[in-house]
């Protein structure tokens, strides 16, 4: 089936001079191992935390470092990324295919990577002015919610032990159980005078955190 890709420029308001450029941030290396997104992506990547990080100065110009941080990353993040492929509807018109060169299911991580190499090409053909409110538009109700952010518990537990032992916390995994589309982690959290502090996650990140919040909850910091 033929992509048509005047419906994406439609739908993110850029009109490219370079077509070419266009279809190959979003071709997949499955799809093409010689001419692809690769770079491209290495390169939207890096527009997309300049852009980002100059938002924030501009909205947050008093605001804390560690807290700035923390909104940066809620910014320019997989998942954020992967929510911008979804809004504009990006599985459409990736060429990515199995061994079998049939269409298969999009990957969330190919989606997202393709958003990241998407804002790369859109740098590299109408160059930062353009891509700078291609960014700030597609992500504008996430800027809006980054006023939210807060710091979450694994970084307060680390700010606590760096402050009180200068050591940071020792996190071990206790157990890494389930099927591999729905894995349970179980993982301790200890720091200089304590005992482990076990929770679950259905990822390592949310276990980390879960126990994070057990030790502080213990501790008496949140």
């Amino acid at each position: 089936m033929k992509i048509n890709y005047q419906n994406l420029e439609k739908k993110i308001k850029v009109v490219f001079k370079n077509k070419d450029l266009l279809i190959k941030s979003l071709t997949h290396k499955s799809f093409n191992k010689e001419n692809n997104n690769e770079k491209i992506e290495f390169l939207g990547d890096r527009v997309l935390g300049l852009v980002m990080a100059k938002k924030l100065l501009e909205i947050y110009p008093n605001e804390k470092e560690g807290i700035l941080d923390k909104k940066f990353a809620a910014l320019v993040n997989k998942k954020t990324c992967l929510e911008i492929a979804h809004k504009i509807d990006l599985h459409k018109y990736i060429l990515t295919l199995n061994v079998n060169n049939k269409k298969k299911i999009i990957e969330d991580k190919v989606l997202a990577d393709s958003c990241e190499a998407l804002i790369g090409s859109v740098y590299l053909d109408k160059g930062f002015s353009v891509v700078e409110k291609f960014i700030l538009d597609l992500w504008s109700e996430h800027i809006k919610d980054s006023i939210n952010t807060k710091i979450d518990a694994k970084t307060k537990l680390q700010e606590f032990s760096l402050k009180k032992f200068k050591k940071l916390p020792v996190y071990k995994v206790i157990s890494n159980t389930g099927p591999r589309h729905k894995p349970l982690f179980r993982v301790g959290v200890k720091l200089i005078n304590t005992k482990f502090y076990i929770s679950e996650g259905k990822s390592k990140k949310d276990a980390e955190q879960n126990a994070a919040v057990l030790c502080l909850l213990d501790i008496k910091k949140i």
